[in-house]
């Protein structure tokens, strides 16, 4: 950058240098996402085709940013898991968080029409975001537990509210003050005695949400000689499995084994 005589007004600059050794998560939000969804016509009380251009789109990030450890996505928001090594813009939150909230919109966007071919954008969307630091991996791990279960909450809450909406014919405010109060297990019998509904059987990727994670697998290439081969490499992967138990971090030990 050139020095002039105004230079001087970068020293009015501050960077929020955030701690080393540390778990960064950034979690961003769909901006006014209940008026987007509206306009847009999503199906309630989930739309499998916004949820997949979800997982699109943190796919986009995550390819493009290396340190990322895992990502966990639900309903309009994500979950970015940065290393504790990380050192990605000399974990400056305000480099991290802009970024990285640029990217997916742009992703989102850019990939829009390979899900909704037939419903044009009619305004941008927009997210949100912001950075926490995490001290330990218990720590970490227990805010993804906290994501999945306000996933599993809050979709269970939906499809009570959204099946007592449009197949029983009530208001949105009779359906909020019939499900006031009411527990797991009364909403797991209302939907199976008034509308045949097992939520077990409900689509693991609305009760669980999206877990991203990188592993290896087989790709075809072609060597010197133009012969094919197949050959391993690391990618990521898109999985709706549960993250609360102890598996999943069995599975990927090298996502808590690698940082220490």
């Amino acid at each position: 950058m050139a020095k002039s005589k105004y230079t001087y007004v970068r020293d009015f600059e501050r960077e929020e240098q955030l701690l080393p050794s540390t778990w960064l998560v950034v979690r961003i939000d769909g901006q006014g996402f209940t008026r987007f969804t509206t306009k847009h016509k999503f199906t309630k009380p989930n739309d499998i085709r916004a949820l997949h251009l979800m997982n699109r789109a943190a796919k986009v990030v995550m390819e493009s940013m290396v340190e990322i450890a895992l990502a966990y996505g639900e309903s309009d928001e994500y979950s970015f898991v940065f290393s504790k090594k990380a050192k990605a813009y000399d974990r400056r939150a305000s480099k991290i968080i802009t970024l990285l909230v640029s990217k997916f919109t742009a992703a989102y966007v850019f990939y829009w029409n390979e899900f909704f071919p037939e419903t044009p954008l009619q305004f941008p969307p927009a997210f949100d975001g912001r950075v926490v630091v995490y001290p330990s991996d218990r720590i970490m791990r227990d805010y993804l537990c906290w994501r999945q279960a306000d996933c599993h909450i809050n979709n269970m809450y939906n499809t009570c509210f959204w099946l007592l909406v449009n197949q029983g014919g009530m208001s949105q405010r009779d359906a909020e003050k019939r499900l006031n109060g009411t527990l797991s297990r009364d909403k797991h019998e209302l939907l199976f005695s008034e509308f045949g509904v097992n939520y077990n059987n409900e689509l693991e990727i609305f009760k669980k949400g999206s877990v991203l994670v990188r592993e290896q697998a087989p790709i075809d290439v072609v060597d010197k000689d133009g012969k094919s081969a197949q050959r391993q490499k690391t990618v990521v992967q898109i999985r709706h499995c549960d993250i609360i138990g102890d598996a999943f971090w069995r599975e990927h030990p090298e996502i808590l084994g690698s940082v220490e």
